[in-house]
C-alpha cells in the first residue's frame, strides 16, 4: 500500500466502470479542445505574417473569423469535458462512500471498540472527497493536459524545430524538484488526515460529554485540549500548503528560462530576416500555451500525493478481514424454541481472559438468570450468543448446532436484545420501535409500546408516537428511553432473548410495571435474564453465578441463599446497603 501503482490503479477501478459512455466523451471532448490548442499557433502564424506584410484585408479578416470559431469550439469543448469530468467525480465518490459503509456494517464490533466515531466519519467523508476527487481530476488531467501537451509541442516542432530544442531544456530541469516534493507531500498529507481525524474525534467527545464538561467545570481545559490540537494540524497543514506554493513558481521560473532564451535568439534572427514575424509569434504563442498544461500537470501531482496519503487511510478499512466470518456454507437458523449450551466456553479480550471455562445449558422456553459483580463476564457471553464476537476456544450450540454453522443473519434474527446502554435513533418513536420489524403495523406498534408500559408517556408527547426523539434520544428521560427498547424487542418476538441490565433505568414504580410486561415476554422463550436488581432475577427459573469469567453456582434464588455461596454474600450486601424493598442489590451490576 506504500507503492504508487498499487493504490493509485485500485482508485483507476472505481472510474472504469463509467469508461462508456461518460469517459469516451470526455476524452473526445479532450481532444477537440488539445486540437483547437493546437490549430491556435497556426492561426496567429498566418495572422500576424499578414498584418506584417500588409497583403490582403479580406484574408486578415477570414483569420479573425476563424480564430474566433476556434476560440467558440475550444470553450464549448473545455465545458463537455469539465462537466463529464465532475460527473465521473460525483459517482466515484458516491461508489466509495457506498462501499465504505457496506464494509463498516459488517465489521466486528472489535472493530468499532477500538476506532474512535469521529476517525471513521474523518474518512468517510474528508478522506473518500479528497480521494474520489483526485482519482478523476488527476485521471483527466493527465489525458487532458498530456494530449494538449503534446499537440503543443508537435506544433511548436512544426513551426520552428530550433527554437523547440532551445524551449525545451526548462522540461527536464522542472521534472527533478517535482519528484523531491511528491514524496514529501504524501508522507505529510497522510499525517495532516490522521491529525484531522483526531481533532473530530476530541470535538465529539466534547460535543457528546457536554454535560461532563459543564459540571466538572472543564470548559477551559477541553478549549486548551482544542487548541493544541488545532495547531499542529494549523502547522502540518501549513506544510503542505508551502510545498503547493513552492511548485508552480519554481516551475515557472524555470519556464521564464525558456522564454528568455527564446526571446533572445528568436528576437535576433527576425530583426536579421532569418525568421518571419509571423513564425516567431506562432512559435512564442505555443510556447506560452504548453507551460499552462504542464504547470497543471505539476498542480496535479500534488493532488495525487495527497490522494493517496488518504487512500492508505481508506483502504485500511476496506481491507479489514472480519474476526467473525461466516461459513461459506452456512446454513439458515430455523424459527422455533431453541435450545442454548455453552460448553467449556473461554475467550479473551486481546491479553486479558474475560471467560475461563463456561458451561451453561438453557433449555428450551427456560429463563436463566446471570449474577455476579461488575466485570465478572456476563455482558461477554451475551456478546458471544449474538456473535458479536467468537470464542477463544469450546462453543457455544443452538439447538446441538455450533453457533459458527448458522449465517450470520438467522442467527440474530432469533434473538432479541435489551440492553443498558440504550440506543435511540435521531428518528420518530415510532422507527425507533419498529426498527429490525419495520414490515409490523401501527397497531403492533402500539402494542409492544403498551405492554412496555411506554404508551402512556409517549401519548403525552407533542407528536405522540411520530414524535422526534433526538440524537441519541436526548429528549427522553433514561427510564422512557429503556422502555422503548424493551418495546422494540417485544415487537421484534423472537424466540431468543437476552435481556442486559433491561430494567437498569427505571424508578421503582415503573419497574414494577414493566415487570408484568417482562414476566409476559419471557413467557415460551428461551431467555438469558442478565439482571440489575434482584427482584428480576428471582423470577428466573434458575440463576447462575460468575465470578471473574467463571460460573461458580447454579440455582433457584431459594437454593442459591441457603447453600451461604456468593449469591448469598451478594444478597446480603445489598440488604445491609439498605436497598427499597430488600429486593434490589446495586452489587449485581454487570
Amino acid at each position: 500500500m506504500n507503492k504508487f501503482g498499487p493504490v493509485y490503479l485500485r482508485l483507476i477501478r472505481y472510474v472504469q466502470r463509467y469508461l462508456f459512455p461518460y469517459i469516451a466523451l470526455a476524452v473526445a471532448a479532450m481532444l477537440v479542445l488539445s486540437a483547437a490548442n493546437g490549430a491556435i499557433p497556426f492561426l496567429a502564424r498566418s495572422y500576424i505574417n499578414q498584418i506584417s506584410a500588409i497583403k490582403n484585408l479580406a484574408t486578415v479578416r477570414v483569420l479573425s473569423i476563424e480564430l474566433l470559431a476556434v476560440f467558440i469550439v475550444r470553450a464549448a469543448a473545455s465545458f463537455f469535458a469539465t462537466y463529464l469530468t465532475a460527473y465521473v467525480g460525483q459517482r466515484a465518490v458516491l461508489d466509495l462512500r457506498s462501499d465504505l459503509n457496506d464494509r463498516l456494517q459488517y465489521l466486528p464490533l472489535s472493530f468499532f471498540n477500538r476506532t474512535p466515531t469521529a476517525t471513521l466519519l474523518s474518512r468517510m467523508i474528508s478522506d473518500v472527497g479528497m480521494v474520489a476527487a483526485a482519482a478523476t481530476t488527476s485521471l483527466f488531467s493527465l489525458v487532458g493536459d498530456s494530449i494538449s501537451l503534446v499537440s503543443l509541442i508537435v506544433a511548436a516542432c512544426v513551426i520552428d524545430w530550433q527554437l523547440a530544442a532551445i524551449s525545451l531544456v526548462a522540461f527536464p530541469l522542472a521534472v527533478l524538484p517535482v519528484t523531491k516534493f511528491s514524496r514529501r507531500m504524501r508522507r505529510i498529507a497522510r499525517s495532516a488526515q490522521h491529525q484531522l481525524g483526531g481533532l473530530s474525534s476530541l470535538l465529539q467527545e466534547t460535543i457528546q460529554g457536554n454535560r461532563v464538561v459543564k459540571a466538572f467545570g472543564m470548559e477551559e481545559y477541553e478549549q486548551r485540549r482544542f487548541s493544541v490540537e488545532l495547531r499542529r494540524l494549523f502547522r502540518t497543514s501549513m506544510k503542505v500548503a508551502a510545498i503547493k506554493a513552492l511548485t508552480a513558481p519554481l516551475i515557472e521560473v524555470l519556464g521564464a528560462l525558456g522564454v528568455v532564451a527564446v526571446l533572445w535568439y528568436g528576437t535576433a534572427s527576425v530583426l536579421q530576416h532569418r525568421r518571419t514575424p509571423g513564425s516567431f509569434g506562432a512559435f512564442f504563442t505555443a510556447m506560452l500555451l504548453v507551460y499552462r498544461p504542464f504547470k497543471r500537470l505539476s498542480g496535479t501531482n500534488n493532488a495525487i500525493q495527497q490522494a493517496l496519503g488518504a487512500a492508505d487511510r481508506m483502504f485500511e478499512i476496506l481491507d479489514i478481514p472480519t474476526d467473525v466470518p461466516e461459513a461459506p456454507d452456512a446454513i439458515q437458523l430455523p424459527r422455533r424454541l431453541h435450545r442454548i449450551e455453552l460448553r467449556d466456553v473461554s475467550f479473551r479480550y486481546e491479553s486479558h481472559w474475560a471467560l475461563r471455562g463456561v458451561t451453561l445449558k438453557i433449555e428450551p422456553g427456560e429463563v436463566v438468570g446471570l449474577v455476579g459483580m461488575s466485570g465478572g463476564g456476563k455482558s461477554t457471553t451475551a456478546d458471544l450468543i449474538l456473535r458479536f464476537y467468537d470464542v477463544d476456544s469450546g462453543a457455544i450450540l443452538i439447538d446441538g448446532v455450533d453457533v459458527r454453522r448458522y449465517s450470520l443473519k438467522s442467527l440474530r434474527a432469533e434473538i432479541g436484545l435489551v440492553t443498558q446502554h440504550t440506543f435511540l435513533f435521531n428518528d420518530t418513536i415510532r422507527n425507533n420501535i419498529a426498527y429490525g420489524s419495520i414490515e409490523r403495523s401501527m397497531s403492533d406498534v402500539i402494542a409492544a409500546a403498551k405492554l412496555a408500559n411506554a404508551h402512556d408517556f409517549i401519548m403525552r408527547l407533542p407528536k405522540g408516537y411520530e414524535t422526534e426523539v433526538g440524537e441519541l434520544g436526548v429528549r427522553l428521560s433514561g427510564g422512557e428511553r429503556q422502555r422503548l427498547a424493551i418495546a422494540r424487542a417485544l415487537l421484534k418476538d423472537a424466540p431468543i432473548l437476552i435481556l442486559d441490565e433491561a430494567t437498569s433505568n427505571l424508578d421503582y414504580e415503573a419497574e414494577r410495571l414493566v415487570q408484568d410486561a417482562l414476566e409476559h415476554l419471557v413467557r415460551n422463550r428461551t431467555t438469558l435474564l442478565i439482571a440489575h436488581r434482584l427482584s428480576t432475577v428471582r423470577m428466573a427459573n434458575r440463576i447462575a453465578v460468575m465470578v471473574e469469567g467463571k460460573i461458580v453456582e447454579q440455582g433457584t434464588h431459594d437454593e442459591l441463599i441457603a447453600r451461604d455461596g456468593p449469591y448469598s454474600k451478594l444478597y446480603k450486601l445489598q440488604l445491609e446497603a439498605g436497598a427499597p424493598n430488600g429486593a434490589q442489590a446495586s452489587e449485581l451490576a454487570g
